[in-house]
This record gives C-alpha cells, sequence and structure tokens, in this order.
C-alpha cells in the first residue's frame, strides 16, 4: 500500500472516528469508540515515523494530527463533563449549583404624624412591603399605591384617637413566611 493510499484511509477513518464519537455523545451508542481511535493514533504513528514522505504527505499528515489532537481534546473533556456529571447524556451542561434560597426580607420601620404630609414615607414603606412580598414569592397584583395611601392615612387617625398618641408606627416583616404590616402608636 502506498503512503497516498494510507493517508486516504486515515482521513477516512478520521471522518467515521468523528461520527462515532458524535452517536455517542449523542445517545445513539452505548460505549465510547475507544478501539477506533486506538486504530487512528497507531496509524499516525507508524506514518509519523516514515522518513520517506515528501514535503505536501508531511504537511497532509501534520494537517491530520492536529485536527485529531483537537477533537480528542474535545471529546477528553466532554468525558470528563459527563463522567462528573456535569453534562447529560445529550450532550447538554447540567447546572450543578444549588439554587440559594432568597434572603429574607429585613424589617422596615417607618413613623409619622400625618401621612398625607409624609408622601416619600408612604411611598417608601409601599415600595418594602411590595419588595418584601416579592422576595417571599407572594402575589403583588391585588395592592396599589392610592389603596395604600387610603389605608394608610385611615389607620394613622385610628390609632391616633384610640391610644392617645402624636405618631403611628408602622414596620414590615416577615412572620411564619408571610409578610405582614403592623402599626403601633408611638
Amino acid at each position: 500500500m502506498t503512503i497516498e493510499e494510507e493517508l486516504v484511509l486515515l482521513e477516512d477513518g478520521m471522518r467515521r472516528l468523528k461520527i462515532e464519537w458524535d452517536m455517542f455523545f449523542g445517545g445513539g451508542a452505548k460505549k465510547p469508540p475507544y478501539d477506533t481511535q486506538w486504530r487512528i493514533e497507531t496509524t499516525i504513528k507508524r506514518l509519523d515515523g516514515t522518513r520517506n514522505l515528501n514535503y505536501g504527505q508531511r504537511f497532509r499528515l501534520n494537517s491530520m494530527v492536529q485536527r485529531h489532537a483537537m477533537f480528542s481534546d474535545q471529546w477528553r473533556q466532554r468525558m470528563k463533563r459527563r463522567e462528573e456529571g456535569t453534562e447529560n447524556r445529550h450532550g447538554r451542561r447540567v447546572d450543578t449549583r444549588a439554587e440559594a434560597p432568597p434572603p429574607a426580607p429585613t424589617n422596615y420601620k417607618v413613623q409619622w404624624n400625618d401621612p398625607e404630609h409624609d408622601q416619600e414615607k408612604v411611598a417608601s414603606l409601599f415600595n418594602a412591603l411590595v419588595a418584601a412580598k416579592k422576595q417571599l414569592g407572594e402575589n403583588v397584583d391585588t395592592i396599589n399605591i392610592d389603596g395604600f395611601r387610603r389605608f394608610v392615612k385611615n389607620k394613622t387617625e385610628q390609632l391616633k384617637r384610640d391610644m392617645r398618641c402624636q405618631n403611628v408606627e408602622y414596620e414590615v416583616g416577615v412572620e411564619n413566611g408571610k409578610v405582614s404590616l403592623k402599626a403601633k402608636g408611638a
């Protein structure tokens, strides 16, 4: 067999090897094609040791060797990911990071005498309430700022009357896994 024929067979074998690896990573083959890879590597070593290659043949062999090295490295990395469990059998990466639970909302307190004059404080209390509900995955579609302002105004007037106090303190917190809004006289 001439060197040209061996180079053609090597090129054909490398194409088949790539197809076999693709079939393995795609789930069509049960075991990796290590035997075919071994035959290709043996042929490469034998041809590389041949002294009577002309420049064109040497160039062709070296380009095939480089391509084989590149594919071998890719196959090795994919096998490593599969063995580590970071890639499933269809070649898709698996997220191995554990999903961290959202941080628990911190308590937010605000105090005022008249919510009509402290609109910024009312807005910040509303934003804290919405943010806490979102962090815990509660529905926030049913609350709006205008209804919240009316609620705070009425509650403030009621507490000032009942508790005979000048200021009312509101606190957004979490109790039993749910967001709570507490008001007390100050």
